[in-house]
């Protein structure tokens, strides 16, 4: 019996923790903590100017391009960064999606890793998107001791994401 629970332990503090972490904040605390996250991580970019010396703002970027995103998010379990195409078009959301294959070497070039490139998947509301993103976890927003992590792997791809679409958004306008 005492194997048995030798094994079953880890699956049980494990468990206990995701419930009690989940349940430590109510809606209305976890919203601004989510806040204040993005607000400091605000503050950490808003001295740093576009590639083409604009000031930006760097949480609601604008490619300028309709259906053409990049997103940031974090949440209990991961943070990630992300080209979001959301042409409610899925042919030219794929075509979208085919430029931006043209342009894959100088994209990973700039950003200085490869990242995932998945054409069609279904977003949180069960839309059609199609991404490319490079993604971190564990982490978890609601720890505030991760907020570093997260704030060191989002900054440098969003400012190398916009390095790269400052040479390539002229492909994709029209």
């Amino acid at each position: 019996m005492e194997g048995y629970w030798k094994a079953y332990q880890p699956k049980v503090v494990l468990k206990y923790r995701i419930r009690y972490f989940c349940s430590m904040y109510t809606r209305e605390q976890a919203s601004q903590l989510r806040q204040q996250f993005w607000t400091t991580f605000g503050q950490y970019l808003s001295p740093q100017l576009s590639a083409e010396g604009w000031k930006v703002n760097w949480l609601n970027y604008k490619t300028g391009v309709k259906d053409v995103y990049f997103r940031m998010n974090a949440d209990n379990k991961r943070g990630y960064i992300a080209i979001e195409l959301t042409h409610p078009d899925t042919e030219l959301q794929q075509l979208v999606f085919e430029q931006f294959e043209e342009h894959k070497t100088m994209l990973h070039e700039t950003l200085g890793e490869e990242w995932e490139w998945v054409l069609h998947a279904s977003d949180s509301t069960g839309r059609v998107v199609s991404r490319i993103y490079k993604e971190i976890a564990p982490v978890n927003v609601f720890d505030k001791e991760d907020w570093p992590a997260l704030i060191s792997f989002l900054k440098p791809r969003i400012i190398a994401l916009d390095a790269f679409w400052s040479d390539a958004k002229y492909s994709f306008e029209g």
